[in-house]
Parts: structure tokens; sequence; C-alpha cells
């Protein structure tokens, strides 16, 4: 047998390779896809849509629990991660102010903002009369925080009842030379020599007219000018500063620095000037007398200047063109606290018809270190000897004793003070008239009187009218404007009318920019459906009246409140208000949160030992 030879013996053993091995492609690339006629021949299909949509359900439910624990005021990270985080990021405490001042007004505009889920004031348990308003709590932000009104609305969604914005003075002006802020946080405390920087009355009221404007254009009424009267005038029932039931915007004012202080008719301009401008979008004016940083201002706190001053600007706020005037404050320092110069300031407040003090600011003094908190620092103890006002806890013992001085003295009008008395003006008098034919009209045996239609203050129920339903043909205007004006071309001096007498059906309309106001109203109400429009002037029939100048004075207290036992405790010593400034820098947008749940179970700890205590 003939032999093979072994060179082709290993050829034949030799498997032949396709050419996709060849060139490393796996053997299952080339094997062609089966079409199925149906879906339901692919057992594996529903299957992976059952884990998709188990995958995509479980990222909604997380981003979801982020979103609300995030937005929500009462998350620790707000004051254990935000806070630390803003200051190792800005060294410089203005920037990280203005950081967080803009991350707000942003997540506010994307709807992402901090606020109360827990709405815990609707139980009314911390419900107190302020101006002969309910407010749903006692607590207050202080000026600083918001100088320009960028971010009104987002701190009213984090639980106070008043925020203060500013300080605004009539021109803009920057203020003093940086670094002007300086972190004590050791003691949680702080230095600020702002020295009262601001964009001008002009640029604020610009700002507050566009916010008016939105909430007016929500509610249908429109975003033009007589839209934004109507809500100012308080056809949409509520407050036309805050715009929220139960609060109230407050804004602080001052003067330029560089109008000199002994020019009292100067500055008395100036304050008017930013009350002409602020005036219809403020609940409150606040006269800031008292900040340490702008030269010669405290030097106003002295009775004869602040008199007149404060006269000047309680004149221009009842000159507001508005159904209802701002409330006027005072803001004085803790510094003058002899018993001599608060007896002349509030001499001056009783004078001048003022509606309030707020009691405190920062101090020029440098207060020992508290002895619960870690010594002062090094690089603290050299900031103590920076120029500019102190605040934090530890002005909390000298505001609560300033409080009850104060109380004292504007608790009864002085005897040689005469009260200034408030008429009705003749946008309310209509009201009331067209409320109590509504009321005649009705056909109900439960219509209340018109008296009733008058908010109840003890109980800050608003009594609703009963209004028979009225055909589109048979509907009638729902305020008439008046068409003769005895005055418009008197025959004689007896056709003049006098302030001093007035008709039994109210008082007679005086002047031509009533009768505007008037016009306004009915043709904001024109723009609504009937039922609006007898919703709209339910509002206008409930308005809440400042209290006689004779009455006791408010009184806000800021500096040093931390928590909500000291909240409590100033509150029982004669404010009205509790105010915060310092410990929402250092706390976070949960602050006010935690304050109110800390005043809650202080007074019911209160509660519990009283009743104890009557048990024995």
């Amino acid at each position: 047998m003939k032999q093979i030879p072994s060179r082709l013996l290993w050829r034949a053993a030799r498997p032949r390779l396709q050419p996709s091995l060849l060139l490393g492609r796996p053997p299952f690339a080339s094997i062609t896809a089966r079409r199925y006629a149906s879906t339901t021949d692919r057992p594996s299909t529903w299957g992976s849509r059952i884990i998709n949509v188990c995958y995509g359900a479980t990222l909604a439910l997380g981003l979801g629990i982020v979103y609300l624990y995030v937005t929500d005021t009462r998350a620790s990270a707000h004051r254990y991660i935000v806070i630390p985080a803003l200051r190792f990021i800005y060294k410089d405490p203005e920037e990280a102010h203005h950081a967080g001042n803009q991350a707000l007004e942003t997540l506010w505009d994307l709807g992402l903002y901090p606020r109360e889920r827990a709405d815990l004031d609707q139980k009314g348990d911390l419900e107190v009369e302020v101006f002969g308003r309910i407010l749903k709590n006692p607590v207050a932000t202080s000026a600083g925080i918001d100088k320009h009104a960028d971010i009104p609305d987002a701190l009213f969604a984090i639980g106070p009842a008043i925020v203060e914005i500013g300080g605004t003075t009539p021109l803009p002006q920057a203020g003093n030379p940086k670094p002007r802020v300086f972190r004590l946080p050791s003691q949680e405390a702080m230095i600020n020599r702002y020295g009262l920087n601001s964009e001008g009355a002009d640029h604020v009221a610009s700002r507050l007219r566009t916010r008016v404007r939105k909430f007016a254009y929500s509610l249908g009424l429109g975003s033009d000018e007589v839209a934004e009267k109507a809500v100012l005038d308080g056809i949409a029932g509520v407050p036309p500063g805050s715009l929220v039931p139960g609060k109230m915007l407050a804004i602080n004012i001052a003067k330029n620095k560089v109008t000199p202080e002994d020019d009292v008719e100067a500055v008395t301009k100036d304050y008017v000037y930013c009350v002409e401008k602020l005036g219809p979008y403020a609940d409150i004016l606040v006269v800031n007398v008292s900040s340490p940083n702008t030269p010669g201002l405290r030097s106003l706190q002295q009775a004869d200047k602040l008199q007149t001053i404060l006269s000047g600007v309680v004149k221009a706020a009842h000159a507001v063109d508005r159904r209802t005037r701002p409330a006027v404050m005072v803001k004085v320092s803790p510094d003058e606290d002899s018993e001599a110069q608060i007896a002349g300031i509030c001499d001056a407040v009783w004078a001048a018809g003022v509606d309030g003090v707020i009691v405190g600011n920062t101090t020029n003094r440098r207060p020992q270190a508290l002895p619960h908190l870690p010594e002062w620092s090094p690089l603290e103890k050299q900031h103590l000897l920076e120029t500019g006002g102190f605040s934090g806890p530890h002005l909390f013992d000298r505001t609560v004793a300033l409080v009850k001085k104060y109380k004292k003295l504007l608790a009864e009008q002085p005897a040689q003070v005469t009260p200034v008395e408030r008429q009705k003006g003749a946008v309310e008098a209509e009201t009331e008239k067209i409320k109590a034919e509504l009321a005649a009209s009705s056909e109900s045996p439960s219509t209340p009187e018109p008296d009733a239609v008058t908010t109840s203050i003890d109980t800050g129920v608003i009594p609703v009218v009963p209004v028979p339903e009225i055909s589109s043909s048979e509907q009638q205007p729902l305020i008439e404007l008046p068409q003769e004006r005895l005055y418009d071309n008197p025959q004689s001096e007896e056709d003049t009318p006098d302030s001093s007498s007035q008709s039994d059906e109210g008082p007679a309309i005086e002047s031509p920019e009533e009768t505007a106001q008037l016009e306004g109203i009915k043709e904001a109400l024109d723009r609504l459906p009937p039922k609006a429009q007898r919703d709209a002037m339910d509002q206008l029939g409930t308005e809440i009246h400042l209290p006689p100048s004779d009455s006791p004075k408010v009184i806000f207290a800021t500096g040093g409140i931390t928590n909500g036992k000291q909240a409590l405790e100033v509150l029982n010593a004669g404010a009205n208000v509790a105010m915060v400034y310092t410990a929402l820098v250092y706390g976070g947008v949960g602050t006010i949160t935690r304050m109110k749940d800390e005043m809650r179970a202080e007074m019911t700890r209160q509660a519990e030992e009283r009743r104890s205590e009557v048990q024995k």
C-alpha cells in the first residue's frame, strides 16, 4: 500500500474555519433573527416591559421622595448641609448671603422652593391680632435678609407671618466698602456694616408693582394698572402687601447717606419719598432711625427731630392712594436705653400718631462670649474689633428688658396728646351702603344685619352675606358713581361742603381722586363673572382697618431671639411679634418652622404645669 505523505495528512485533519471566525466575529453574529407573526409569540417581551415599568416607577418614587424632602422646611439638610456648604464655598458672608437669596429666587420660579408642608398654623393656636388683622403666628423676619424685594414670596413660604424687606433709601446707594460682614460662628453671631446698600425706592417699587400685577393676572383681573389698583383696594380679600391671608409685608425705609442729618426737613423728605413710592405695596412701613452703620442716623432718635420725621411719614401714609393706609412703625436702637431716651422716643410716637415700635437693632457694643457656647476663636477676636453692628443671641436679655420698658410707656396714651380721628373713606362708605342694600334685599331668614358685615376680630371668621340670583338683564352696577357734586359748582357758601358736617348716609365724596378710585374698582369688577363680582364685593365689605391712634401701640421685638422658648418669653414681656435675623442665617430656611414647633411644645409644657398645680 502506498504511503500517504504526512504533510497531506496534516492538511486533511485541519478543519476549515469560516471567514467570520477568521475575522474574530462570534459564531452567533451571522445567525439571522427569526421573525414572529405576533408579539405574543415572544414570552420575554412582557417581562421586559414589567421590569422597565418597575425601574421607572422606582425612579419616579425616589425623585418624588427627594423632592418632598428637600422642599420641606423640616428637612435637617437645610441646617446641617446647606448652611455649612455655603459657608465653606463662600468665605465672604455677603457673597454667601447673595448666593442663598439667588438660589431661593430660582427655586421659587421653578416651583422647587422650600415650604411648610405641614401647615400647623391652621390649628390657630399661635394666632395673634396685629393692626386689626389676625395673623397666623407671631413670628417675623427682620430687614436685611431681603434688601431689594427679591424673595418676599419665598420667605413667606418658610413660615413667618410678617416679612420685613429693606432697608430702602430714596436714591440708590452702594453702602460701605467691602468687606463689610464678618462671621462669628462659634457664638452664632455676626457683625455687619452694610451701610444701607439699596437699589433705591423706585426700583424696589417697580419690583413690587410687577409682583402685584402677576397676582392680579392669576385672578383673572388682567395685568394693567386697573387690575393692580383693584388688588391693592382689597378686591381679592388679601392684604395688599403680603398678598397672603393672615400675613403682612413690612418695608423698612431710611434716608440717603448724603442727606445731612441736621437738615430735618431734607431728612423728612427722604422718608416721605419712600412712603409715596412704596406705601401702596406695604402693609407696614418701618421708619429706620437706628442703623449704626449710617453716620448720624441714630441722632434722629432725639425727640424733637423724631417727632417731625414721624409726623411727615404718618401724613404721607394717610395720603397713600389705597382704601386702607399702611401702618407706620419706628425701629429704635438697643443702645439708646436710658429712661430719658426711651421716654422721649415714646412721646414722639404718641404725638405723631405712629402705630407701633420695633424694639431693637444691631448694637455697637461687644458682649462677652456666652458660657454655653465655645469661646471666641483668634480670628473672631479680630473680627470683634471691626466697626459695625453686632447681632446674635447675646442681645436677647437686653431685648426683653427693653420690651418691658417700652410696654409701660406705650400701653396708654399720655394725657397731653390729642387722639387723631380717623374718618371713613368714600369707598368704604359706599361699600357699606351696597352691602346693606344687598342684605336687605335677601329673603333668607339667616341674612345678618348690615352691621354683621364687619369682620369679627375675636374669632377671625368673616360672615358671608347671601346674595339673591340676578339675571344678566336685571343686574345693576355694583358701585354707583356720583353724578353731581355740590362743590363742583357751588352757588353759595352754604352749598360748600364742610368737613365737620356729614349726612346720615355717610361722608360725601370730597375729591376727584376718590371718584377715580371708585371708577377703577367698578372697571375691575366688570371684568369678572357675576358670581365673582359678588365675592369681590364681599371682600371689599370685610376690610379691616387700623385701630384708633389712642390704642396701645404695637411692639415688635428683634435681637437675639433664636428659639421658640425665647420667642414666647419676649411675647410674654409685652411684644406682639418676635422677629429673627441671625438665627435664620445660621439655622437655614427651617428656622421659623422649628421655632413654632418649639413654641407649641413650650406652651403645652406650661399648660401641663399649671394643670398639675391646680390638681395639687
